[in-house]
């Protein structure tokens, strides 16, 4: 008998845990959001793209006129060139010995190549064929 006592008591205490109470017919209520507005027919069409910009326009290649340098000393001549805006100079012994244009003003032009007087841009070679002086 003491189990039968002791699993009435155990199942009582568990039912008044529970709280007995009478339910109190509490109401839920639903919310619902309302709908999404639908946006005006001009937001839901597709934009017309932008333009393409305009490509930049090529810029205008200078011509400058080959000045002559003939005759004149090796360093002055380079000069004249570069004042010119013709930098791009190439030297050459016009012996035919190879020979390296170290000190420039110890030579003198004997020929050039672009002709004087050429318009030309202003990335062009020029060759500067010289000789020391008193050759």
């Amino acid at each position: 008998m003491t189990r039968a006592l002791l699993l009435v008591v155990l199942v009582a205490a568990l039912l008044g845990g529970c709280g007995g109470e009478e339910p109190t017919g509490a109401v839920t209520e639903t919310v619902t959001a309302p709908a999404a507005a639908t946006p005006p027919a001009s937001e839901t069409t597709p934009k017309e793209p932008a333009p393409e910009p305009e490509p930049e326009p090529e810029p205008v290649a200078k011509k400058i006129t080959v000045p002559d340098v003939v005759g004149e000393n090796h360093q002055d001549a380079q000069d004249r060139m570069q004042s010119k805006g013709l930098f791009n100079l190439r030297e050459e012994d016009a012996t035919g010995l190879e020979r390296l244009l170290v000190l420039d003003s110890n030579w003198e032009v004997v020929s050039q190549k672009l002709a004087a007087g050429k318009r030309v841009g202003e990335d062009t070679t020029i060759t500067l064929s010289s000789k020391k002086i008193g050759e």
